[in-house]
């Protein structure tokens, strides 16, 4: 019997690699230009080709893509698309098409190649609203399946059926504001950061050095002081000081950016070995367009002017790229400048993205009946006219079902092509908070609707006297958050999909994305509400097309996340309302992602950061439960106050039953460190046992022995730098405190914090040097010993 099942076996085998080499025929046989549908690349059984200088495509493979419907009539050779309310009509060799009975003519005709038609790839694209992105130089078509707005009419009846959803927008309240296959492009699993990775300079005399702690490695984060290795580059009060650093008996100033005359704000910096780039805010005033007439006014009167002319403001981003050959003398080799407001960046190699928002003046549109100045976002590029140019609404996309009265814009460009244009994308809608891998950016903003409350309103019996006071109960406000994902290449940013999940997130620490998946953590409902609304908190996970696959829901009900991290094929997640669970979960199946183990301890985490697979340190405070009573001395619980700032390294070797291993309490009441809030603070390297950070000290001189009161707030005693050993060992050993601050400033600072140019900001190491740095000064200790090399004052 076995005998006679081996031939059989044999022909499967000799079919499957049949199979397979010819599905890879087809796919290595792309010998005509490529096509990209929202980053996937489409793949056909027949070539697109270059005919008179237009791309032909495919017909049905990527109308069936966009998601439209395609019939063909053999008799009369004629195509007929149908999707949503148009119907396109084509015939093979005809000159001219018809959408919805219009004729449109074709400068070249629909053609047959083995049995399929091919027609002009811009047709599909102006037909079906989308646009069609040419590249030359790889002859490569971008297709954005997105509906453009097209129109100033459609822009102001999509603003206006968006009211009620929005970020920022409450209106129940009155208040303002087959033939085809799709395949993926390879995706490389990010992973988490787990320290501050030292890497070398591009000269070989550098030792090695200490990064930005970032979030993803491969994925570098802009911040307000860097350093190559030798030098260090530092935003400075509107200013950027460049400082020789390495060897430390060296260390001087070699040069300052100044940005005179101009209303230039530098808010962070990138560096590599051969550029800085400066990302700032400006602003430029701008006439104010023209009023329409007042309808009461006579034809060929003379209506009078306003003196002096109105202006209005237009705040832009603006992006400052230097070439750092020579440190003493930076040259400037371009510029950016985009309209709005920063979000945020990522550089990946020499690719920089960047994000900005642009409000839209809503009721201006709303009672406008023509398109004027500001209507859309505008840029320029001294790689190009160098000219601000305003974006066309035939080019700006919008997401069906969440309009905001706001533009979303995306830019890109290689920092090694400074004569390529950097590309823009715009679309309606914003951004808040951004995760990036090496391969995507994910853009999550947060949609609020505002819902009547549940309860009735009380009702008055006939005679009995009004009440002077109604205590209203607050709408049930109905939140999610929109997760736009966006393909990263080579200086281009390519929108490829969107997805939702209830809730809310707290920071970019609350998304990651693995093997292809994406996840995300969010707090629903309210945290001071005892009814079905109060706060639960969720984990979700997503596919490539961003539809949830698994999710785990209600955790921790009346509590809310301040912190999370993922981890490879785990989650951490820190919820917190008088005691800090640690939550542990399990990733490994994306369908099923279930809660390992849970600790519950004083305090609450507000970052999370990796040790090694098995340990993971958090930085956040101690708190204190004090019981509460009401003006009767009725018990009515406890509540939880924060005390000084705590360390604690969590031990999850044993998953189902995490430990906290190792704390250290700093401070009391008041304390405070701005890693807590920004993760580039944070100095980590596990190869040298160094943990540091800045951290602003109070500290209580005189107690108060009274129980149950509240809690006292130190006094301010110190601010600089914390330097620790740490290990699995003995966990935290404070090595020692550096600060920058004299005696003097000590004593005018007085029981308040004192906050100056000497306040201790960031620290490197390079090589054996530990560097703190503040705007005032940077000194070089040992980092051994932490003995004082040099100390060098910044000039002001």
């Amino acid at each position: 019997m076995g005998m006679r099942k081996l031939p059989m076996i044999a022909v499967l085998i000799a079919v499957l690699i049949m199979s397979v080499y010819a599905a890879a025929v087809i796919a290595s046989d792309q010998t005509g230009p490529r096509i990209f549908l929202d980053g996937r690349q489409l793949i056909f059984d027949v070539q697109p080709e270059i005919i008179n200088d237009r791309v032909m495509v495919p017909l049905r493979g990527v109308l069936e893509a966009l998601g439209a419907q395609v019939s063909w009539h053999e008799s009369t050779k004629t195509i007929i698309v149908v999707k949503d309310q148009t119907e396109i009509i084509l015939t093979v060799n005809q000159n001219s098409a018809s959408r919805n009975g219009d004729v449109i003519p074709l400068d070249t005709p629909p053609i047959i190649r083995k049995g399929r038609t091919l027609v002009p790839l811009w047709f599909i694209g102006e037909t079906m609203g989308t646009t069609v992105e040419w590249e030359e130089k790889t002859k490569t078509v971008f297709i954005n399946s997105l509906a453009v707005v097209g129109s100033y009419d459609k822009l102001k009846s999509l603003l206006a059926a968006s009211q009620g959803w929005g970020p920022v927008l409450y209106k129940s309240m009155n208040l303002a504001r087959s033939e085809i296959s799709i395949t993926a492009t390879p995706r490389e699993s990010s992973v988490p950061a787990a320290a501050s990775a030292a890497a070398p300079s591009a000269e070989a005399a550098s030792p090695d050095f200490s990064t930005t702690n970032v979030q993803v490695q491969g994925v570098d984060e802009a911040d307000v002081i860097k350093t190559d290795g030798k030098y260090i580059y530092q935003v400075n009060n509107r200013r950027i000081v460049i400082t020789r650093a390495h060897p430390a008996e060296i260390m001087r100033v070699e040069s300052i950016l100044t940005f005179d005359g101009e209303e230039f704000n530098p808010l962070e910096i990138y560096v590599d070995d051969k550029y800085l780039v400066v990302i700032g805010a400006t602003y430029h005033r701008l006439p104010m367009p023209r009023p329409m007439p007042m309808p009461d006014i006579k034809p060929g009167a003379v209506v009078p002017e306003i003196h002096p002319p109105p202006t209005r403001v237009m705040d832009t981003i603006k992006v400052l790229i230097y070439d750092i050959t020579d440190k003493a003398n930076l040259k400037q080799v371009r510029n950016i400048e985009l309209e709005g407001s920063y979000v945020s960046s990522r550089k990946i190699g020499a690719a920089l993205y960047f994000v900005s928002n642009k409000y839209i003046d809503y009721y201006y549109i709303m009672r406008t009946e023509q398109a004027g100045e500001g209507t859309t976002p505008s840029f320029r590029d001294s790689a190009g006219t160098g000219e601000f140019q305003p974006v066309n609404l035939k080019d700006i996309h919008y997401f069906p079902g969440r309009i905001e009265p706001n533009y979303l814009i995306i830019a890109g460009l290689n920092l090694d092509k400074p004569h390529e244009q950097a590309k823009f994308s715009t679309y309606l809608g914003a951004g808040q908070n951004v995760y990036a891998s090496q391969n995507n950016m994910y853009v999550a903003v947060t949609q609020y609707r505002q819902e009547a409350s549940a309860e009735p309103a009380p009702s008055i019996l006939p005679g009995a006297p009004s009440p002077t006071r109604v205590i209203a109960i607050p709408p049930q406000s109905q939140t999610s958050t929109t997760i736009y994902k966006f393909g990263l290449n080579d200086g281009r940013a390519v929108y490829s999909g969107k997805g939702e999940v209830p809730g809310t997130i707290l920071n970019q620490f609350s998304m990651d994305e693995y093997s292809g998946y994406f996840r995300i953590a969010t707090t629903k409902g309210d945290i001071w509400r005892t009814d079905e609304y109060t706060s639960k908190n969720n984990l979700y996970v997503l596919d490539e097309k961003l539809n949830i696959t698994g999710k785990i829901e209600d955790i921790a009900p009346g509590e809310r996340i301040y912190s999370a991290r993922f981890m490879g094929d785990r989650a951490y997640m820190v919820t917190f309302k008088n005691v800090d669970p640690l939550f542990v979960i399990d990733l490994k199946d994306p369908q099923a992602p279930k809660i390992l183990g849970a600790l519950k301890i004083p305090g609450y985490s507000d970052y999370l950061h990796p040790y090694d697979e098995n340990h993971i340190i958090g930085f956040g405070k101690d708190t204190i439960e004090i019981s509460q009573k009401d003006w009767r001395g009725n018990d009515m619980g406890t509540m939880a106050y924060y005390q000084g700032m705590k360390l604690a390294i969590f031990d999850v070797t044993d998953i189902t039953n995490p430990v906290e291993k190792f704390k250290e309490n700093i401070g009391d009441r008041g304390t405070d460190s701005e890693m807590l809030r920004n993760h580039k603070a944070l100095l980590f390297s596990r190869e040298k046992n160094l943990l540091a950070f800045p951290v602003t000290l109070m500290e209580i001189k005189n107690p108060n022995p009274m129980e149950n009161q509240f809690p006292q707030y130190g006094e301010f005693t110190f601010q600089g730098a914390y330097v620790y050993h740490v290990d699995m060992e003995k966990g935290f050993t404070l090595r020692g405190r550096i600060t920058h601050m004299s005696e003097e400033e000590y004593r005018k600072a007085g029981r308040g914090w004192y906050y100056g140019n000497n306040n201790v900001e960031r620290i490197f190491y390079i090589g054996d040097v530990l560097y703190t740095i503040s705007k005032g000064m940077i000194k070089a200790n040992d980092l051994k010993s932490l003995a004082e090399l040099k100390s060098l004052p910044i000039p002001q």
